[in-house]
């Protein structure tokens, strides 16, 4: 569950006139399909954002030597029942009293049968779509090195895979292991059982987040910030736009404004998760949620959403790393398979790591990759009209970042791919040329620091 959620579940809202009101406002095309994915923020399902047909070319004499990614676990039901829970009493109450309206009477039904399909993959577990996402990203690996793969089986080479040891990661991480052994069956026993680096794909419970953990249990210009930014008059009236589409007028009117967010906030939660479920709908397209939120008010808590993970796990403000530095282990640890192999101390071929949404967001703060380059500030605040990130493109359901490594004569490089789509390295590194998704290994230690 989110932060910002459990809080405005579990306190009263702030007062608006004791409360600094922060004017922001959603994109200029809301209704947009590409606004309509930022609705979802990091529950948006998977898609590859490019075609290998477009793939940059090697350049000559260069040939695949290793490959190594970090992916999130696949699409998933709700960590737990509570937004389910929360809505569904409330709508017992009005259907008692008669104040149900027309889409209203739907949507009980709709919400019980999508909470038992949840609680019959397990909550927090993969759903049918969400192992399919996985298979069907190795298969896409697979496709793309083929002559990588060749090579690791006839040198008798490793494939190392390793997880948080959270159960959707594990299940990722086997699914993931066993398409990629049906895709290149010679790959079968070169690849290792799924073991565990909490250490590595868990930092944020593990030792090396502990002063993250305080910052987001104690730091006040936190809780301030979340809490002024949620507490404004768009979010008192996206709530009461959601609310009215199910229950009377005169029912919503008798709630506190508090309890209206809380209950708005259920509805958007559970329209945000539907589409990972798709597969578990009665007829396997979907549970049509959208049905009992408007665009506009989906859009709106979808940027409430975005505005948590962006402080909390993303650029943050300016000025402090406490969100992202201790993902430094987990690039440290990408630098280093390469090195490895370089060195010849490596038995590897492919290193595949498999973790979360709290891993990939401040890696993606830290390496500085699209969409995560700008920290807020007091002056500017985190908005969408004036910040790029969005947690559907930095940190959808089964997102990934590759590094595929080349080498020819004893020198290596590196071409990166963020969801599937080749991606520059941060501005201060250079490629091999001029527009090339191609960079040298000593240049990228250079400009991470690491030579």
């Amino acid at each position: 569950m989110n932060r910002l959620t459990h809080r405005t579940r579990l306190t009263p809202v702030l007062a608006l006139a004791t409360c600094t009101v922060l004017v922001t406002a959603l994109p200029a095309q809301a209704g947009d399909q590409s606004a309509h994915r930022d609705s979802y923020g990091t529950k948006a399902t998977y898609a590859p954002q490019q075609s290998a047909r477009t793939y940059q070319k090697a350049p000559a004499g260069f040939t695949p030597v290793f490959t190594e990614n970090v992916s999130r676990h696949g699409s998933r039901s709700a960590t737990d029942s509570e937004d389910g829970d929360l809505i569904l009493a409330l709508w017992d109450k009005a259907q008692a009293a008669g104040q149900l309206t027309g889409k209203g009477k739907e949507f009980g039904p709709k919400v019980r049968a999508l909470q038992a399909a949840m609680a019959k993959v397990g909550y927090g577990n993969l759903s049918g779509l969400g192992k399919q996402e996985l298979q069907d990203t190795a298969v896409r690996m697979a496709d793309r090195l083929p002559s990588l793969f060749a090579g690791i089986a006839r040198e008798g080479e490793k494939i190392d895979v390793v997880s948080s040891g959270q159960g959707r990661a594990v299940d990722s991480a086997n699914l993931y292991a066993g398409a990629l052994a049906r895709a290149v069956p010679a790959l079968k026993p070169l690849i290792g059982a799924t073991r565990t680096d909490k250490d590595l794909l868990y930092f944020h419970k593990a030792d090396g987040g502990a002063a993250y953990r305080d910052y987001i249990a104690n730091d006040q210009r936190l809780a301030d910030t979340l809490a002024k930014i949620t507490d404004q008059p768009k979010t008192h009236k996206a709530a009461d736009s959601v609310l009215r589409r199910l229950f009377k007028a005169a029912f919503v009117e008798q709630l506190a404004a508090a309890d209206r967010v809380a209950a708005a906030t259920a509805v958007y939660n559970l329209y945000a998760i539907a589409p990972a479920m798709a597969d578990e709908s009665p007829d396997g397209k979907g549970w049509g949620m959208q049905r009992y939120i408007s665009t506009s008010d989906a859009a709106w808590f979808g940027y409430l959403s975005d505005t948590e993970d962006f402080y909390e796990k993303g650029p943050g403000f300016a000025g402090s790393d406490i969100t992202y530095k201790m993902a430094g282990v987990l690039l440290d640890d990408l630098f280093k398979q390469v090195e490895a192999k370089r060195a010849g101390t490596s038995t590897l071929g492919a290193e595949l790591r498999f973790t979360h949404a709290e891993e990939i967001i401040p890696l993606g703060a830290l390496m500085g990759l699209p969409g995560s380059t700008t920290p807020a500030t007091p002056k500017h605040p985190y908005t969408y009209p004036a910040n790029p990130w969005r947690g559907a493109d930095v940190a959808p359901l089964g997102s990934n970042i590759q590094w595929d490594v080349y080498e020819k004569n004893g020198r290596y490089l590196l071409r990166m791919l963020y969801n599937e789509q080749e991606t520059a390295f941060k501005a201060s590194c250079k490629p091999v040329s001029k527009g090339s998704k191609f960079y040298d290994l000593d240049e990228l230690e250079r400009c991470f620091g690491r030579s």
